[in-house]
């Protein structure tokens, strides 16, 4: 994210956002605006599905009121109907959303996005609940978890929820690394909570910030280790085409070669570079052959105009004005179809091996905090009730992680009989809060996640900024 970055808010200086699942079935949900008729999408391979047909990302972010500001832009019924207008103008099938309201009601919405044809790729952190790259330890803890979990109950129902992102840009330098353990927590957290709760396996991953030098080590790290931890997909934010360029000139032939053997979907959560005056040339490498066996599309940053340049539209009031780069975005898309058939997908790979330690990678190995012991509960219990957007906030509260977690601890031992819909209060005949305490290894608490906290305080002392 642009701008002021990641979920920055005001009364908290520090606060940052913090992912192969087996393809389930689902019927769609109609609601009360919406006849359900929407595939659900799964991972096959390296590649999104909907139904038979490969599904790739066209799409935009959209968060009207910029990062500084975070509402809720889905849980408003007329202003979501007024910007799902310019959404099929331009022709998506997906908007990313940064924040929500895990108490709002996004029934009409989720209706007016799915009668267009648009999935939603969420994030599940607000400004208030989220993983604190200064202090990771302390916000990785059953609070933070009961606000990501309520928000999955929130949005399980819907047949266009195309995704949820467990993490925004945390790690955004070589300094902050270390947090990585801590989104892969969460990740392995989100993964047993949908498939505890009987959910089907909507897609969890992480999206990453745009910095060159450690984007591979961590797109490695979220697809190591045991299938339970690894990510569904991995997205990154990417401004490095910067029109007049080319697939050659913008370095995207090289990024294509390195991920070429990825064995998860990747596609770009923001691209759109305005160094210059943006065509969105890049748009016929994203979808075409040249791209299409590694990449599954992207989102362009961003829709509405927040003051940093990159808006597609001004929105004054209840009107919507379209800039310059909307029109060039709109005949971009129209002139770019996606490759017909499967694109030159791979439907099966390998796990990544996890990252060496280097100068720019400062984690070893693939320990992970064990889920924090009061937010085992949730996989049995539900979560419960959100805090939404007027909680007290997580980051310091709520019990943490009190040791390292064994392999295959976020394994799905149980499934309750009558999974809770947007409350996330049924019963259940079933727990896993047993297993889950038994993933527990007190003892043997790996140093990278203490090692975080300690690397960002030191660098905010010397002045690095955090988002």
């Amino acid at each position: 994210m642009k701008g002021v970055g990641a979920f920055l808010a005001a009364s908290t200086a520090f606060s940052v956002t913090s992912v192969l699942a087996t393809p389930a079935k689902l019927e769609a949900r109609a609601t009360s605006t919406s006849s359900g008729s929407l595939p659900t999408v799964t991972v096959k391979g390296n590649a999104f599905f909907a139904g038979s047909q490969r599904f790739y990302i066209r799409g935009v972010d959209y968060q009207p009121g910029g990062a500084s500001n975070p509402v809720d832009p889905i849980a408003n019924p007329s202003t979501c109907q007024r910007d799902v207008a310019e959404f099929k103008k331009l022709g998506l099938n997906t908007v990313r959303v940064y924040t929500v309201d895990n108490t709002a009601n996004h029934d009409e919405c989720m209706g007016y996005l799915a009668d267009a044809g648009i999935y939603l790729a969420l994030d599940v952190n607000t400004p208030k609940y989220s993983i604190n790259r200064a202090s990771p330890a302390a916000s990785y803890n059953d609070v933070y978890l009961q606000s990501v979990f309520a928000t999955i109950d929130a949005f399980a129902k819907y047949s266009n929820t195309l995704l949820f992102f467990s993490g925004n840009e945390v790690i955004n330098d070589d300094t902050t690394t270390p947090c990585a353990p801590y989104v892969k927590a969460t990740t392995r957290d989100m993964k047993q909570y949908i498939g505890s709760r009987g959910y089907r396996a909507i897609p969890v991953g992480y999206s990453a910030a745009d910095v060159d030098s450690n984007r591979y080590e961590m797109a490695e790290y979220m697809n190591c280790g045991t299938s339970d931890e690894r990510s569904d997909f991995f997205a990154f934010n990417d401004y490095s085409w910067c029109d007049p360029s080319s697939y050659q000139q913008s370095g995207w032939n090289q990024k294509v070669a390195l991920y070429g053997n990825y064995s998860i979907p990747l596609f770009l959560s923001e691209y759109g570079c305005i160094t210059n005056q943006r065509k969105f040339d890049e748009v016929s490498s994203l979808y075409g052959t040249d791209m299409s066996g590694v990449y599954s599309g992207g989102l362009v940053y961003e829709y509405s105009e927040e003051g940093s340049g990159y808006g597609l539209v001004t929105i004054n009031g209840n009107s919507v004005s379209e800039k310059s780069g909307f029109n060039d975005l709109k005949n971009q898309l129209a002139s770019n179809p996606s490759p017909s058939g499967d694109g030159g997908y791979k439907p099966s790979g390998t796990p990544a091996n996890c990252p060496a330690h280097s100068s720019t990678w400062n984690v070893t190995g693939d320990a992970l905090p064990a889920i924090p012991q009061p937010a085992q509960k949730f996989m049995s219990q539900g979560a419960g009730k959100g805090p939404g957007l007027t909680g007290a906030g997580s980051q310091n509260a709520g019990t943490q992680s009190s040791g390292t977690a064994s392999a295959g601890s976020g394994t799905v031992t149980a499934t309750a009989t009558n999974a809770a819909g947007a409350s996330g209060t049924s019963s259940s005949s079933t727990t896993s809060s047993k297993a889950a305490a038994a993933g527990l290894r007190a003892p043997e608490m790996s140093v990278a996640p203490f090692v975080c906290g300690l690397v960002v305080l030191a660098s905010t002392f010397l002045g690095a900024t955090l988002l």
